[in-house]
């Protein structure tokens, strides 16, 4: 007895079923558009830049210097105190050192003593010279022996005299002069005090002297603002201390060097001071102009983007934002100097952020 499976049959002919039905078990794709970002956007263009640095100064004395004793001795007179104004030249103190009255008379006896030596052989050689004029009577020899102690004798008398100038000099140190017209700023002896070149008394000077109808103003200059500084021109600062007083005053000096730490420029102005109003040591808040006659691209501040990781603008490009590296110059009322890869007519991004990100579509708003 044959047995006959119908089972495959079924299976096959049911497939064939729903094929033919056109049953499908596809999803559809979901496709993303992006949106553009709408941005305000301006045209770069090129304009004389003007702008002013604000640094802090400080003001110092024209001249200054710390005056200490030459010699070993005591105080006798101060003739000024902290505050006197002294002309130059001006006796400040005397001192008094006994054993220099010595050494100069006995350097004083030395040089007479010398002097009457000199003469002497001086006197003998011109008694020769006038006897050898008569042939045979004076040798050459004698002659000879005679001029030499005459030499001998002069250079003896002129050490003589230089070490009794050398005294007389050191005595004359025992007398504190003023190097320049000034106002006396520190004191730090009394009378009766012993001071010296070495040692204890030499610690701190007899006197601080300042020159202060004249000041310099003193300013340090980073160096990104170095290009623009220009020798005669003038400047304005502001003293708080004087409720907010504005002066002015003209550059004088630029060091030509940068200072190896902080990487600035030292700038010296010269302020007139007759009235003593101003005073070494105030601190200024300076206002240096930084013009230039060459026209530079210049763009609102809020068009540069100083990220961690660079700064740029971001420029619109075939309605695509693209960034574009940039260095920044000055600033000035929310206006920034920028050098990069531009050009004239470029449409920048007014308010740019790194939010718009490189390659993204933008439209301008109109």
């Amino acid at each position: 007895m044959i047995t006959i499976n119908k089972t495959p049959g079924l299976a096959l002919a049911a497939a064939i079923w729903l094929a033919g039905c056109g049953v499908s078990q596809s999803k559809p794709e979901n496709t993303k558009v992006e949106t553009a970002t709408a941005v305000t956007a301006f045209p770069l263009g090129k304009a004389i830049f003007s702008a002013s640095l604000r640094t802090p100064g400080e003001l110092q004395a024209f001249q200054q210097v710390d005056l200490y004793a030459k010699v070993n001795s005591f105080v006798r007179k101060l003739n000024v105190d902290v505050g006197s104004t002294v002309q130059a030249g001006q006796v400040l103190a005397t001192m008094e050192a006994p054993e220099l009255g010595s050494a100069l008379s006995g350097a004083e006896s030395r040089l007479r003593s010398q002097e009457a030596v000199y003469l002497a052989s001086k006197a003998n050689y011109d008694r020769l010279y006038q006897t050898s004029l008569t042939p045979g009577t004076v040798s050459q020899n004698d002659l000879d022996m005679a001029f030499a102690k005459q030499q001998s004798d002069f250079a003896q008398k002129e050490a003589a005299r230089a070490a009794y100038r050398e005294i007389a000099d050191q005595r004359n140190y025992l007398e504190i002069r003023a190097p320049f017209s000034g106002v006396i700023s520190a004191r730090n002896v009394s009378a009766g005090a012993y001071v010296g070149p070495s040692g204890k008394g030499s610690e701190m000077p007899l006197f601080t002297l300042q020159e202060q109808k004249k000041l310099r103003l003193v300013v340090s200059v980073p160096e990104a603002y170095t290009p623009y500084l220009k020798e005669k021109s003038a400047v304005k600062f502001v003293i708080k201390s004087l409720g907010n007083r504005e002066f002015d005053a003209i550059i004088n000096r630029l060091a030509g060097a940068l200072d190896s730490r902080l990487r600035s420029q030292r700038v010296e102005m010269d302020v007139q001071n007759n009235d003593k109003l101003l005073l070494p040591g105030m601190v200024a808040e300076v206002h240096i102009p930084l013009a230039t006659a060459d026209s530079v691209f210049v763009v609102p501040t809020t068009a540069v983007v100083s990220s961690t990781e660079k700064v740029f603008v971001i420029r619109v490009n075939g309605n695509k934002s693209e960034w574009v590296d940039v260095k920044k110059g000055r600033e000035a009322e929310g206006k920034t100097e920028i050098f990069g890869d531009l050009r004239d007519g470029d449409m920048l991004v007014e308010k740019a952020n790194d939010e718009i990100r490189n390659g993204s579509a933008v439209t301008i708003k109109k």
